[in-house]
């Protein structure tokens, strides 16, 4: 089966992410009125509509009469694989990244074919895009990356920062997504990519 994640809405990734969080403390699947409970949602045709869009992404089983409520696939229950868990980043001033030397189990869908690793986000420049402090991201080790994608921006050889990216022949600017703060200006000598963000991962404990 095809899993078609690509095409799933912001909503949709975060309904995807707490069940996936929270698998192993239903004692029962929980049904669509639980999860709207859950996940406070007050409208429970708009979070079927999105539980479908899971459903056609092959991430949630069809629902059928036998089954009382909403269960990730058995292939993204038990597909999962570590990576290694390279430290904090900052998503704000640029801080240190720390290595550790840890890993962290990933869903293959969150990963991209090449090698990756994760960083957990410290800091709110990101916010816009969804990426909030205490969130891991997934990142495919590049040296060069396309203009607006998100990096992980090396600065002068010594502090790493997580920004959206864009490059010009004489300069390189980093993009906070926050409106209360300013983009970064550096000469492209200033700046190494060190990867590219291809998935995102949140606890809600």
């Amino acid at each position: 089966m095809k899993y078609e994640t690509e095409t799933l809405t912001r909503r949709q990734e975060e309904i995807y992410n707490f069940l996936r969080d929270h698998q192993e403390h239903f004692s029962t699947a929980p049904t669509l009125d639980e999860l709207c409970k859950m996940l406070g949602v007050k409208s429970r045709g708009s979070l079927h509509k999105h539980i479908q869009a899971l459903t056609e992404a092959g991430l949630i089983e069809p629902a059928e009469k036998r089954q009382r409520g909403i269960r990730l696939t058995s292939y993204e229950v038990n597909h999962v694989d570590e990576l290694p868990f390279l430290g904090r980043i900052a998503a704000g001033s640029p801080i240190e990244a720390i290595e550790i030397p840890e890993s962290i189990e990933v869903p293959q869908m969150l990963r991209s074919n090449g090698q990756c690793y994760v960083l957990q986000i410290r800091g709110d420049s990101m916010i816009d895009d969804g990426i909030f402090d205490g969130d891991w991201v997934v990142i495919e080790k590049r040296e060069q990356a396309r203009n607006g994608e998100i990096v992980v921006a090396l600065i002068e050889g010594r502090e790493a920062t997580l920004k959206r990216i864009e490059q010009c022949p004489n300069e390189v600017i980093l993009y906070p997504a926050n409106s209360t703060m300013k983009p970064m200006h550096f000469s492209p000598e200033q700046v190494q990519v060190q990867g590219v963000v291809v998935g995102q991962m949140r606890s809600y404990r």
